[in-house]
């Protein structure tokens, strides 16, 4: 059996130009190279498996190389080149911090520095995993980092720069690394399956790119499993298999069938999901990036933040132009308030079901709540998005009725509300049309325009006002607002109460402390009043019957026998007969 090496470690880039994705690192420390601006200690911090301690060995190589080219590259030919590909270089040293952190071996590594390199300029001290020295370590470390020797050089490595101390911090060049990108993974994994003799799907490669997230060595692995697998020939199929990924193609028929509001269809696929062994809230992730991905579409300068290919693009775009914005917006919160809400439901499969339930359902309500708005307020100035088709069913662009001289649209040629409301914003290129059900979102107008009207709407109400306030119209809007209060017992408490006006005053006299808090709870009375009459400054005053003020009640003592033998007597003079037909006499106090 041969020795097998990974592709981690069998591609692990030797020159800068080999890195992938950090060319903002690799550019700076070629240009410090070239100007001879050097520093004596640097922080590579970022994710993992982006390429931060194959930096540190490059540059640990490239300063000793005695023949280095003109972009900066090691020869790999001269003694100091060879030496340290054999992994026998004298000059570098690296020590791993997450099991070296204490103050000895911090200790060892400074004994260290005072020997000048064998051969070369530099010694270079490469610390991996730097955060995990202990408080104590890195205040041993201090005074050399600041002050080492002109020989030494320090390059710390870290995923964690938040752990490091400020004073360590300040004493380094700090270089960030970045998260590599899913285009620039799956050119590099393009590279290493030619060199391998592997046909892989671009499909294939960019799932596993996007499953990496970001990390290159993660990709590297995963790239290796799935080579074990399928050998020589790497699908799509086989990738989302063996990486437990859902098919982009369950979205796309969940949300045609959606579109469609086919609920029985949904149900179906969302069970073949479940009866594949995936997660529901996995599912529903999958599906609100799927939906944010078509949002994305909606627009041609952000179709760019998609990270797929060109063909799955293709239909995202295809898609897009007949799913509604107001729909992918909907359902997107829907989604949201699913995930949210899944750990705490008990019957998980349930709470997701009804999340797709209410989507399938969205145009329909985006409809009813237009024609009902429409149908409440017929010269509302809201109106469906300007496109081709919108404008030429809309009743400005129909041809006018000749026997009415022109004056009216014509009926069997104006598009009715509902047909207008059918019509989903397209591109102009696009012959695509929505089902007939689908709703367009309203366009609302810049803010001064609708600062303008506010202020014009509140002008000519002020205007038109012209109610008189006398008796006979404050009773009638009393008994308006009335109407409108939907508690029944409120409705009963308030109706009949005396009210007389002294302007500004509106007096109401109630006859109960009852009828005064229920009175006073009712926020909204006054500026019903105030709208109805135009009386910015009327005023509602509440009074007590003075009858009610002015009863007191009477002190209450008990009595005693005599006393109550005596009330007994009045309320019964019968009582009274008796005890005198029988001689009874009262033998008390």
């Amino acid at each position: 059996m041969s020795n097998f090496v990974v592709s981690a470690r069998k591609y692990r880039p030797v020159t800068f130009e080999d890195v992938v994705g950090q060319e903002h690192v690799t550019n700076t420390l070629k240009n410090a190279l070239r100007n001879d601006h050097l520093a004596h200690a640097f922080l590579f911090c970022g994710p993992r498996g982006v390429g931060k301690t194959t930096c540190a060995r490059i540059l640990a190589k490239v300063i000793n190389c005695q023949n280095p080219g003109v972009e900066l590259e090691p020869c790999n030919a001269c003694s100091s080149c060879t030496s340290f590909n054999d992994n026998a270089s004298f000059n570098i040293t690296e020590l791993d911090a997450a099991s070296n952190n204490s103050v000895e071996h911090i200790r060892a590594l400074i004994e260290q520095v005072r020997f000048q390199p064998q051969q070369g300029k530099y010694k270079v001290f490469i610390i991996d995993e730097v955060h995990m020295l202990s408080q104590q370590a890195f205040n041993a470390f201090l005074k050399t980092l600041e002050e080492p020797p002109s020989y030494a050089i320090f390059i710390l490595a870290t995923t964690e720069k938040h752990k490091i101390i400020p004073t360590i911090l300040s004493r380094c060049q700090i270089f960030d690394f970045k998260r590599i990108q899913a285009p620039s993974m799956v050119r590099h994994l393009q590279g290493i399956s030619g060199k391998e003799n592997i046909e892989a799907d671009e499909d294939a490669l960019h799932v596993i790119a996007q499953k990496a997230d970001g990390a290159l060595r993660d990709a590297l692995s995963i790239f290796d499993r799935i080579v074990s697998y399928s050998g020589t020939h790497i699908k799509y199929e086989d990738v989302i298999m063996n990486l437990n990924v859902l098919d982009y193609d369950y979205y796309f028929k969940i949300v045609d069938a959606l579109l469609v509001e086919d609920l029985a269809q949904v149900m179906l696929l969302f069970d073949d999901v479940l009866n594949k062994g995936f997660e529901a809230d996995i599912f529903i992730n999958g599906l609100a990036e799927h939906l944010r991905n078509l949002l994305m579409c909606k627009d041609p300068q952000t179709i760019s933040l998609l990270e797929l290919t060109d063909n799955l693009k293709e239909r995202y775009r295809t898609q897009a132009h007949i799913s509604p914005s107001s729909f992918l917006l909907t359902a997107l919160n829907l989604c949201n308030d699913c995930d949210i809400n899944y750990r705490m439901a008990r019957h998980k499969r349930l709470h997701v079901e009804m999340a797709l339930i209410k989507m399938t359902y969205i145009n329909r309500a985006v409809k009813n709540v237009a024609e009902a708005a429409e149908k409440k307020n017929p010269e509302s100035n809201l109106e469906p998005a300007s496109t081709p088709a919108t404008a030429a069913m809309s009743p400005a662009a129909t041809p006018t009725n000749k026997n009415s001289g022109g004056s009216a649209p014509s009926e069997s040629n104006t598009a009715s509300p509902e047909q207008e409301s059918a019509v989903v914003p397209t591109p102009a290129s696009s012959n695509v049309k929505a089902p007939s059900h689908l709703v367009t979102t309203p366009r609302i107008g810049r803010l001064d325009d609708l600062m303008a009207e506010v202020h014009a709407e509140t002008k000519l109400a002020e205007a038109e006002i012209s109610v008189e306030i006398h008796q006979e119209n404050i009773e009638k809007a009393w008994t308006d607002y009335l109407t409108g209060v939907e508690q029944e017992t409120t409705r009963n408490i308030l109706r009949g109460i005396p009210l007389s006006w002294s302007d500004p005053v509106l007096t109401a006299k109630v006859s109960s402390n009852l009828v005064e808090s229920t009175l006073r709870q009712e926020r909204n009375l006054m500026e019903y009043l105030r709208r109805t009459f135009g009386r910015k400054d009327l005023i509602l005053q509440i009074e007590l019957e003075k009858t009610l003020q002015s009863e007191k009640p009477k002190p209450v003592r008990p009595l005693n026998n005599k006393e109550r033998l005596l009330a007994m007597y009045e309320k019964n003079p019968q009582v009274k007969d008796l005890a005198e037909k029988f001689g009874l006499r009262f033998d008390g106090d």
